[in-house]
């Protein structure tokens, strides 16, 4: 008999709601347990609720407030702050990778995300564990 445990805990942060389910379907497919918040307000109640998050996956345009704030806040708190971070945005500009930069975003993906380049960046964070086998 085998058994398999789940990889890494993200938190995907979108106001698109479409754009967040088909992300965590997808990451949810190769393993990965997704937890999804639509704000950076929702975000952070699920970085609360949720302490073994190991990866934040953001939106850089978002109605209420910016992923770049989202990240500012994560960098000020003791405890997350060095979260990893990647941003997706189909509207980054020069002052937005200085700023990402200067935050210590491990990556900037365009919208649409192309899941390929993706996937390869989480399977070099995160390894895919092994299957143990198990005696009985």
């Amino acid at each position: 008999m085998t058994a398999f445990s789940p990889r890494q805990q993200l938190l995907l942060v979108d106001d698109e709601e479409e754009a967040l389910s088909e992300l965590a379907e997808l990451l949810e497919g190769e393993g990965f347990c997704c937890h999804t918040a639509t704000s950076v307000k929702a975000a952070l109640q699920q970085l609360t609720r949720h302490p073994d998050i190991a990866l934040v996956i953001t939106d850089l345009r978002m109605p209420e407030e910016s992923g770049i704030s989202l990240i500012k806040r994560l960098r000020e708190h003791t405890s997350r702050q060095h979260l990893p971070v990647i941003v997706v945005s189909g509207h980054a500009d020069m002052d937005d990778v200085s700023d990402l930069l200067r935050l210590q975003v491990l990556d900037l993906f365009r919208k649409p995300i192309y899941h390929e380049r993706l996937l390869d960046t989480l399977n070099a964070l995160f390894p895919q564990p092994t299957l143990k086998l198990i005696d009985g």
